[in-house]
Parts: C-alpha cells; sequence; structure tokens
C-alpha cells in the first residue's frame, strides 16, 4: 500500500488570516467561557446544570477552534462539524427572535459561522478529506 507523501510548503498570507480567524474565534469563545462562569453563580438552582453544561461546552468549542488554527489541514469532519453546530445554533435564534438571547445568539453566532467559513476557504480546510492531506506548520 502506498501512502502519499506529505507536502510541506511555506503558510499563503491567506492561510496566516485564516488561522488568525480561527485564533479569533477561540479567544472569544473563552470570553464567553468566563462570562458563563459569572452566569453559573447567579442563576436560581433550576438553571445551574444547564448553564454548567452551555458554559463547559464553549471550551471544547475553543479547543475545536484551536486544533483547526493548528492543523487546518489536518482535521477531517472538525470543519463541518463546528460550521454544522454553529449554523444550526444561528438559524434557531432567527427562528426564535422574539425570545431575550436570540437576537444576541444570532449575531454572535453568525460572526463565527462567516469567520469559520472565510478561515475554512483561506486555508483549504477541505484539503484535510484527501488521503494525503497537505500538511502546514
Amino acid at each position: 500500500m502506498t501512502v502519499g507523501a506529505v507536502v510541506d510548503r511555506p503558510i499563503s498570507t491567506g492561510d496566516r488570516i485564516g488561522r488568525a480567524l480561527l485564533a479569533l474565534c477561540a479567544v472569544a469563545t473563552l470570553g464567553a467561557f468566563a462570562n458563563g462562569v459569572v452566569i453559573m453563580t447567579e442563576v436560581s438552582d433550576d438553571r445551574v446544570l444547564t448553564e454548567a453544561w452551555r458554559t463547559f461546552a464553549y471550551l471544547v468549542f475553543a479547543g475545536l477552534w484551536v486544533l483547526l488554527a493548528a492543523g487546518p489541514r489536518r482535521q477531517p469532519g472538525v470543519w463541518e462539524l463546528v460550521l454544522l453546530q454553529k449554523t444550526a445554533i444561528t438559524v434557531f435564534a432567527v427562528a426564535a427572535l422574539d425570545l431575550p438571547d436570540a437576537p444576541t445568539t444570532f449575531v454572535v453566532d453568525l460572526s463565527l459561522v462567516v469567520a469559520t467559513t472565510a478561515a475554512y476557504v483561506l486555508c483549504r480546510g477541505w484539503e484535510s478529506w484527501r488521503p494525503a492531506a497537505v500538511s502546514a506548520r
């Protein structure tokens, strides 16, 4: 069985911009995590578990964006899962715009969808599915 060679090449300007967008998404999500910790201390007992679940999920998403930034063409499926979840919550927020958090959720998650999609294009994220995925530093 022949395994395709991994090709190292200089990181393009587009790749750097895409990785910076992913890093920005990760940092913003860490900010949401910090805010979530504050919210967890302020909600009623019947909401603590739900807020904890949401708050700790921010760490997962921050980690996913870090993984994508570190190896954008070595993460098959991660791009698509992140975009699927963020797009789904954005669509749900539009459908529920009359709810208190929906307008903010819409703006934040739409921004994350746009930034992640731009990074996907700039970093050529689809190449992660190639058998001999291109390695980037």
